[in-house]
C-alpha cells in the first residue's frame, strides 16, 4: 500500500500542520471502518476528565486496530464528535501524540453524544 498527501499550495486555505487536506492511498489490500470510539474503560466506564477520556480513547483505538493486525500509523481518516468546541485544542493534541508526525485528514463536529458524560467520540478509517 502507498498513501500520497496531497496538500494543494494554491487555490484553497492552507492545511495547519496538525492535519492534511487529503490522503491518497493506492493498492490497499485491506480497509478498516472503526465505529465511533467512547472514552470508556474496559467496564464501560467514561473517564472523568476530557484528557482521561482522550487517553481511552486511543487507548481502545490501539486495540481494535492490533486485533485487524494494524496500528495507528495505518489510520488514513479520522472524524472527532465533540460534545463542546472547548474540546477542540484537546482533541487535536491528543490526535498529534498518538499518530506521532503522521498527518491525515481529519474532521471534528460539535454533536450532542448519545450519553451526557460521553465528552468525544472518534471514528477512524484503516488502511493495510
Amino acid at each position: 500500500m502507498e498513501t500520497i498527501v496531497h496538500n494543494p499550495a494554491e487555490g484553497i486555505y492552507a492545511a495547519t500542520d496538525d492535519f492534511v487536506h487529503a490522503i491518497e492511498v493506492r493498492n490497499p489490500s485491506r480497509l478498516l471502518f472503526i465505529a465511533g470510539t467512547m472514552g470508556l474503560d474496559s467496564n464501560s466506564i467514561p473517564g472523568t476528565t476530557l484528557e482521561e477520556q482522550l487517553d481511552l480513547i486511543w487507548g481502545n483505538l490501539r486495540v481494535i486496530l492490533a486485533e485487524a493486525g494494524m496500528s495507528v500509523d495505518n489510520i488514513v481518516r479520522l472524524t472527532s464528535y465533540l460534545r463542546d468546541p472547548s474540546y477542540a485544542d484537546a482533541n487535536a493534541k491528543a490526535r498529534v501524540t498518538a499518530l506521532g508526525e503522521r498527518r491525515v485528514p481529519t474532521t471534528a463536529i460539535v454533536a450532542q453524544t448519545l450519553a451526557s458524560d460521553w465528552l468525544v467520540e472518534i471514528e477512524v478509517v484503516a488502511a493495510g
